[in-house]
């Protein structure tokens, strides 16, 4: 190549349309590469700088970073496997950035919105919440409320119905329930420890895998009776959900068995709370409210009660 196709560093910073400023850091950073010296020590560079160049202002406008950028240019130009992934990766990035500013601008309309004597409190709660927010707290919370030893299996089924995942676009009402479920999760009980339903010390570990197993399929029999507001009744939803409890105890679905489960039942401590929360969360706007186990639970009482009713 002749001395004519060389470019000063000041000459390819003009042919690329960046500053000299922006040539010397990525050349600095072996991302350029200089065809020759002059004689006076000065980098030189050809036509494949150029066109490196401007592949890495195209990857840097789309917010790639400089490592990105690096394993880009090193394969072959940016076109394979390694442009695909990091496009990828970058998307996700995106996404997630994307939702936490979704978040706080509804949080910000929360604030602005509501009157003057409960921003203080709403303040509060807002500020202990990370954006996009994070459900590890509720998840500890059910790990400290379900028996211990449970398998991971039926422990994983169990907290993927119980723990709403936060929307990517939220409404303010939205946000507040999250900002009110992680304050109640995460707030030490007065006692000292978490009431615990009576199954968990009666049957076991090994009862209550076979009750949250049982429970799973009955609240998923019982939702779509909840999403269409259908009355109580007995039927497959209802025969699951005892049947679960029969098992967990050791015991077999009877009539007699029915009446003392509605009476065990109506003393175990609730989360009703919690389960409204839930709902505000996984509703979509203007939508009918989504079921959640806490409601399918309540739906399966008032079947039990209605149940029972008919049978005295």
């Amino acid at each position: 190549m002749s001395d004519e196709q060389f470019w000063s560093i000041g000459e390819l910073a003009e042919r690329a349309g960046v500053t000299v400023k922006t040539v010397r850091f990525y050349s600095d950073r072996g991302l350029l590469p200089e065809s020759a010296r002059s004689g006076g020590g000065h980098r030189r560079y050809g036509p494949e700088a150029l066109e490196r160049l401007r592949l890495i202002r195209s990857l840097r406008a789309l917010d790639l970073s400089v490592p990105q950028v690096r394993r880009v240019v090193e394969d072959a130009g940016g076109a394979g496997r390694v442009l695909e992934e990091a496009v990828a990766s970058r998307l996700r990035e995106l996404g997630s950035e994307l939702t936490a500013m979704r978040w706080r601008e509804a949080a910000l309309r929360l604030v602005a919105e509501c009157p003057a004597a409960e921003r203080s409190e709403r303040l509060r709660i807002l500020g202990a919440v990370s954006t996009p927010p994070s459900t590890a707290p509720l998840v500890r919370f059910w790990r400290g409320w379900l028996p211990p030893r449970m398998p991971a299996r039926v422990t994983a089924a169990f907290l993927e119905v119980a723990v709403p995942q936060p929307p990517d676009d939220p409404t303010p009402d939205q946000v507040l329930a999250f900002a009110r479920l992680h304050a109640m999760t995460t707030s030490p009980c007065p006692s000292g420890r978490r009431p615990q339903p009576d199954v968990h010390r009666v049957a076991g570990a090994g009862g209550a895998c076979l009750l949250y197993a049982g429970l799973i399929e009955a609240f998923d029999l019982a939702g779509p009776q909840v999403r269409h507001d259908r009355a109580p009744h007995a039927g497959e939803a209802l025969d699951a959900y005892v049947a679960a409890y029969a098992r967990a105890y050791g015991c077999r679905d009877s009539r007699e068995f029915r009446r003392l489960l509605a009476a065990r039942l109506a003393t175990e401590p609730r989360l009703d709370r919690y389960w409204e929360l839930t709902a505000v969360l996984r509703t979509p706007p203007s939508g009918l409210p989504e079921p959640t186990p806490g409601t399918a639970d309540d739906w399966l009482r008032g079947a039990l009660e209605l149940d029972n009713a008919a049978a005295a």
